[in-house]
């Protein structure tokens, strides 16, 4: 019995131990992972809270159609895509004008855009006729 009891204390302890350290690890990420987006130009920035909005507004949908139905399902799933497809193409964006990226080191700035506005232009040119 109280051998039992010894190796729950033990136990406790250690998961004690493990939730703290745990703390501390996720702390120091979190810490890092802010001060290394501190250093972010703020044009990507503003490219991350366009994709963040695309997404957040693809999640609004489906939440809706969840609750509400999805009587016309070709009108929601050409929401949801539109969004998907346009957050994908911020992503690609987002890639073309880093600076960092080596791979588009010549790809100017102005035609990385032009790219991601004929891209939505053929994007949201084909939801359109996919909703009918």
């Amino acid at each position: 019995m109280y051998q039992r009891e010894r190796e729950r204390e033990r136990e406790r302890d250690y998961r004690e131990e493990m939730a703290r350290s745990t703390g501390k690890d996720a702390q120091a990420l979190f810490h890092s992972l802010r001060s290394a987006y501190a250093a972010t130009p703020t044009t990507l920035k503003i490219i991350d809270l366009y994709m963040g909005f695309a997404v957040f507004t693809a999640l609004i949908q489906v939440v809706y159609m969840a609750i509400v139905g999805s009587f016309p399902f070709n009108s929601f799933l050409s929401g949801v895509l539109s969004c998907v497809g346009t957050a994908i193409l911020a992503v690609c964006l987002r890639i073309q004008v880093n600076k960092d990226n080596k791979e588009f080191k010549d790809l100017p700035p102005e035609r990385a855009f032009a790219d991601f506005v004929l891209c939505n232009l053929v994007l949201h040119l084909v939801i359109m006729n996919f909703l009918g």
